[in-house]
């Protein structure tokens, strides 16, 4: 049945797009056939561009898309401001089987129909003649082909991630009457069939930069294709598939034995994007998310201009409606350290705990929202009773925080005003620091790994320190430098959808989730505010059946031969 309800989606997609041909045309609509979409005379290969375009709508996009909820507010560095029970609630406390998955989160048949769309391009454009040509004389048809390609790799990691070893379909179409009963390929397979997917892609792709980014800066580029790779290398070289496997003979959820080399293979994969010097970092930190075709994007999924954000995450308490759904916990604010690189444990840093914002890491500033912090041309109050945090029904932010990030510039502004919200799924700084974390495990805290984040942390704005340091210790063990690089991550890539899976991959969401979240109670007294940490959640990890999602249970009991994960 799953597959009868692909094809009528497929088919759905189709007439969808010829819907508009030519007026005299004579085959009625619901008889639209492949023949129509990639079709031999057509050499714009206009209705086939339409389909490949069908396939990039269906990216995720990680804005509130669990259940209304950032995914991060199912891991430690944020927490969902919703009254009740809410998707990342259930997903924070194991509240999920193979009976009742997770809307959103669990995306298995979403990412099957995609891949299958992409399939059916791949096996389908060659028909088209699509007279067009790339800048270097390839003609569009393999670029089209080769993006269908990239965005079927990057649904398959989605799976793999999620799901450890997953079906491979490769690009055979299959229709009713084939032979449906595809077994699980192992973890080692999938990771070699996405990475030989981006090599045999990538010169195929668009040359970064993009021509007309204007019109083609959402398209797969030779730049995301190693970005991907670097990513699934960086993933399978990790603790939970490398050497840690939560059933040593299990195949499918990562490899047998530990393997140094696959450090070495991640660390490479992201050396080669970083020397070929397309991308850079944007100097202003804000403006990577609302500022388009900038040099710090490889690829991402086009959103809108709108206030779409805003209006989710903002401050309450405003005339302008805002329902403050992303609540960051104390411990991503402790996380960042202070304007000198130091963290704020340090009797060195500078930290004030009855001042704790001041002299702190720009990125905090542009990240989150907290008490005292401008926001819509207003001293924003989050103390118990302030403007920004109310009770009742509408409870504000439960941590006295916001989240601040992927939103316009509105500190100074009276009202919100559309701002561009794509949404990024490979930047340049994330390939930095995927650089920086397999090098560091592959050959130390070497020259090039110190350079990574003293780079990051000039951008954020940083002071260098008498010595150029950032605030760095010289001379780092390898076990130092990796939980540098591990809080750089966190408070770097915070709300983009990476703690939620890092602390998986590191095979530390067990500890982590052992420990209650915290927000903070402000007290003013007069001119005064009194700041006092206080509990606000409790999440609950069950090891070692958390560490990957059950395959839904309708999946199972129609194939014969589709294996449950561990302990589900």
């Amino acid at each position: 049945m799953k597959h009868l309800r692909i094809m009528i989606l497929v088919a759905g997609c189709l007439a969808a797009f010829v819907a508009c041909k030519k007026d005299y045309e004579v085959i009625p609509l619901e008889k639209v056939t492949i023949e129509y979409v990639f079709d031999q005379d057509d050499s714009l290969g206009t209705y086939a561009n339409r389909f490949l375009n069908s396939i990039y709508s269906k990216l995720p996009g990680g804005y509130n898309r669990v259940g209304g909820d950032l995914l991060d507010a199912a891991s430690d560095d944020a927490i969902s401001g919703l009254t009740g029970t809410s998707a990342v609630l259930q997903l924070a406390t194991g509240a999920y089987t193979s009976f009742a998955t997770i809307a959103d989160e669990t995306p298995w048949n979403n990412a099957y129909a995609a891949i299958r769309a992409a399939s059916i391009f791949v096996s389908n454009i060659d028909v088209s003649p699509v007279k067009e040509k790339l800048p270097n004389g390839y003609s569009m048809r393999y670029a089209w082909k080769a993006e269908a390609r990239f965005i079927r790799a990057l649904f398959y990691f989605e799976l793999l991630k999620r799901y450890g070893g997953i079906p491979l379909m490769g690009d055979k179409v299959r229709v009713l009457g084939d032979d449906v009963q595809i077994p699980r390929s192992s973890f080692a397979d999938c990771v070699d069939y996405i990475v030989g997917e981006c090599d045999a892609i990538r010169d195929s792709l668009r040359p970064n930069p993009v021509a007309a980014p204007e019109l083609h800066s959402h398209r797969a580029t030779r730049g995301a294709a190693q970005a991907l790779k670097a990513r699934v290398l960086l993933y399978a070289a990790s603790p939970l598939f490398n050497g840690q496997n939560i059933d040593a003979n299990n195949p499918l959820t990562g490899y047998a034995s530990y393997d140094k080399e696959r450090w070495k293979l991640a660390a490479d994969a992201a050396r080669e994007l970083i020397e070929e010097q397309k991308f850079a970092l944007l100097p202003n930190f804000k403006n990577i998310f609302i500022t388009q075709h900038n040099s710090e994007v490889i690829f991402f999924r086009q959103g809108g201009n709108n206030t779409d954000i805003e209006n989710t995450n903002g401050p309450v308490g405003f005339a302008a409606v805002a329902r403050g759904r992303t609540n960051p916990t104390q411990e991503l604010i402790d996380a960042f350290p202070t304007s000198t690189g130091l963290p704020i444990t340090d009797p060195a840093s500078g930290y004030n705990s009855n001042d704790p914002y001041t002299n702190r890491d720009p990125r905090l500033t542009m990240s989150v929202i907290y008490n005292g912090a401008r926001w819509l041309n207003t001293e924003i109050q989050t103390f118990e009773g302030g403007q920004h945090r109310p009770g009742g029904a509408e409870p504000g932010t439960k941590t006295s925080y916001y989240m601040r990030k992927f939103m316009g510039d509105f500190e100074n502004a009276t009202q919100y005003s559309k701002t561009s919200h794509d949404w990024i799924i490979l930047r340049y700084a994330e390939v930095l620091l995927n650089f920086a974390e397999a090098e560091n495990e592959y050959q130390g805290a070497t020259a090039e790994v110190y350079q990574v984040l003293k780079d990051l942390r000039q951008r954020a704005g940083i002071a260098p320190g008498a010595d150029g340091m950032y605030g760095l210790k010289e001379s780092m063990t390898p076990e130092e430098m990796r939980e540098v690089i591990r809080n750089e991550r966190r408070i770097e890539l915070a709300f983009e959808e990476h703690r939620f899976w890092d602390i998986r991959r590191w095979k530390i969401a067990q500890q982590v989730y052992a420990n209650r979240l915290h927000g903070m109670s402000i007290i003013k007294e007069g001119p005064v505010f009194n700041y006092n940490v206080v509990e606000v959640f409790r999440p609950i990890f069950s090891a070692p059946k958390m560490y990957f999602y059950p395959i839904p249970y309708d999946e199972v009991v129609k194939n014969d031969n589709m294996r449950q994960n561990p302990g589900w």
